[in-house]
């Protein structure tokens, strides 16, 4: 099995650039199957969410061909919509095929996804949307299927902000008869990102970013060239490793303006930061306990909640972190607690961490993508050795974080135990 080996408290330096947006690439990967013409993403980062992904689109017909960070897409050749369940297990955005297969063949058939264990994540909110736009949904259990004769333009209110409903149902309704309007729209850089794209594909979408969308149906879609907006996860993860290892790092190739919330709390807290156009430089700062709550955009992103945990127990005071989006998604705090933190679990959605502690290496596995960057964070902050188990959940969203990381000063390193 392989792990991380991390010798911790030593200070960073340097530059690290930041990938291109997870999160955005695999909807656009998703939006591929809308059109019959090739094209080409740049700036994709290679992790392991992106493979998979790529694995379903070649299972349903599609080739794929790499060219350094640009992936080349024709789907000119998918004749089936029955992803492989083997497959779609594996990664929970394979929920966003849904949609595009449903719009361009009519029917689709597909297992429940799979992905990272942090809540509650059902499906009801696409079935719903779909069927405002004249589907019928079909349950069998451990799979579903989805049949429409042809999609109509509906009015649809989300009773919750969800990105990755509000990305599906913008995409099936490309396609669609008619006009399609959502509304209490997710508002992340994700979203106007693929609406970017999508558009120069020649869709008719308005509204992206705002709480309300409006997506005028066409009858086809073309295909180009498209660059990846940066990771803004990534970003606010390395903003706050060089603000926890108090290092002068540059966090470069990213948007700052996609970080406002952050940046404005981690400011408040005492952090040292000089921001520019497309670039972050951490600075030795004296940090004191800050409350967080998560939220949808342009709040404080629940991805970055696990990162901002681990900074807070190297700050004086203490700090309550209430997460609102995910149940669950706090209980690596344990893990944090066994290396010397001092954080209280008040319930599944609320702890109190109380700083400054010495954290200590120790033995750890990684329980998620998000959670596993924070135990990287504390690693490299502890003293002694942390070895992380279950690094797969790592890189299913960080590509090649250990020479990255190693480039900055990191003594960390990839072993087979």
């Amino acid at each position: 099995m392989e792990k991380y080996k991390i010798s911790g408290s030593h200070q960073l330096s340097g530059e690290i650039k930041v990938a291109g947006a997870k999160n955005s690439a695999l909807k656009i990967l998703a939006a591929s199957i809308l059109s019959n013409e090739t094209c080409q993403i740049t700036n994709i980062p290679k992790i392991e969410d992106i493979k998979r992904m790529t694995e379903i689109l070649e299972s349903l017909g599609a080739k794929i061909t790499w060219h350094d960070s640009t992936l080349e897409i024709n789907p000119s050749k998918i004749t089936k919509s029955t992803p492989d369940s083997d497959l779609v297990k594996k990664l929970r955005s394979s929920i966003m095929l849904a949609g595009p297969l449903l719009a361009k063949f009519g029917e689709v058939t597909m297992s429940h996804p799979g992905g990272c264990i942090i809540g509650k994540r059902p499906v009801d909110l696409f079935m719903s949307g779909f069927k405002a736009m004249g589907a019928e949904i079909l349950d069998h259990g451990e799979s579903f299927t989805i049949k429409a004769k042809k999609l109509k333009g509906a009015k649809i209110v989300l009773p919750k902000i969800s990105v990755t409903v509000t990305e599906s149902l913008m995409m099936t309704a490309c396609l669609a008869e008619g006009t399609t309007t959502i509304i209490n729209a997710a508002m992340e850089p994700e979203i106007p990102a693929l609406a970017d794209y999508l558009n120069k594909c020649g869709a008719k979408i308005t509204g992206a970013g705002t709480p309300q969308i409006t997506i005028t149906g066409v009858d086809k879609l073309s295909a180009g060239t498209y660059e990846l907006i940066p990771d803004r996860i990534e970003a606010g993860s390395f903003v706050m490793l060089g603000l926890a290892t108090n290092s002068k790092i540059k966090i470069s190739n990213c948007n700052p303006a996609h970080l406002e919330t952050v940046l404005t709390i981690l400011k408040n807290s005492g952090a040292d930061l000089e921001i520019g156009p497309d670039y972050i430089i951490t600075k030795t700062s004296h940090l004191h306990g800050t409350d967080i709550q998560t939220h949808e955009y342009p709040g404080f992103p629940t991805d970055l909640q696990a990162p901002f945990t681990v900074l807070m127990t190297q700050t004086n005071g203490r700090s309550l972190i209430h997460e609102t989006i995910f149940e669950g998604r706090l209980f690596y705090t344990d893990k944090l607690n066994t290396m010397g933190a001092d954080i209280i679990m008040c319930d599944p959605h609320r702890v109190i961490v109380n700083g400054k502690t010495k954290l200590y290496g120790k033995k750890l596995e990684s329980p998620d993508l998000r959670a596993g960057m924070a135990l990287i964070i504390a690693g490299l902050c502890a003293q002694g050795e942390t070895i992380i188990d279950n690094i797969y959940q790592i890189e299913r969203g960080y590509e090649d974080i250990v020479s990255r990381l190693k480039n900055i000063g990191a003594q960390i390193e990839k072993i087979n135990e």
